[in-house]
């Protein structure tokens, strides 16, 4: 099993930075394919961005590049979602997913077995 925890959503005004940290413990031999998540009020979960330790691949949403940055320290197996420029539409409960290698797209929301239980983002105009 794989326990993930998020930490560091908060209230914030557009333009406004914050760094979201996901702490992995347990069997984190399978967590070589990270990934960050997103759900609004009213609207389908949605891949943020998305870390492959094996292969060192890493994948954005269209509506983040350049404004996100994920990253992943193995050493302490933690995974981070740098979020600059932030906008009202980035409102949303960020939650940090784990899992195996399997072929499937990095937002394949059904693909992940392993779930935290979010952080709120919170971003006012």
């Amino acid at each position: 099993q794989v326990q993930l925890v998020e930490s560091g959503g908060a209230s914030v005004q557009a333009g406004g930075s914050l760094r979201l940290s996901c702490a992995a413990s347990g069997d984190t031999g399978r967590t070589a394919c990270m990934a960050w998540f997103r759900q609004a009020p009213g609207k389908e979960r949605e891949g943020v961005a998305g870390f492959y330790t094996e292969y060192k691949l890493i994948y954005y949403a269209d509506s983040v590049k350049g404004r996100f940055t994920i990253s992943r320290d193995n050493g302490k197996n933690m995974l981070y979602l740098q979020m600059n420029s932030l906008q009202p539409e980035d409102t949303a409960m960020y939650y940090c997913a784990a899992r195996r290698p399997d072929g499937r797209a990095w937002d394949r929301e059904e693909s992940y077995n392993y779930w935290g239980q979010g952080t709120q983002v919170t971003v006012s105009s």
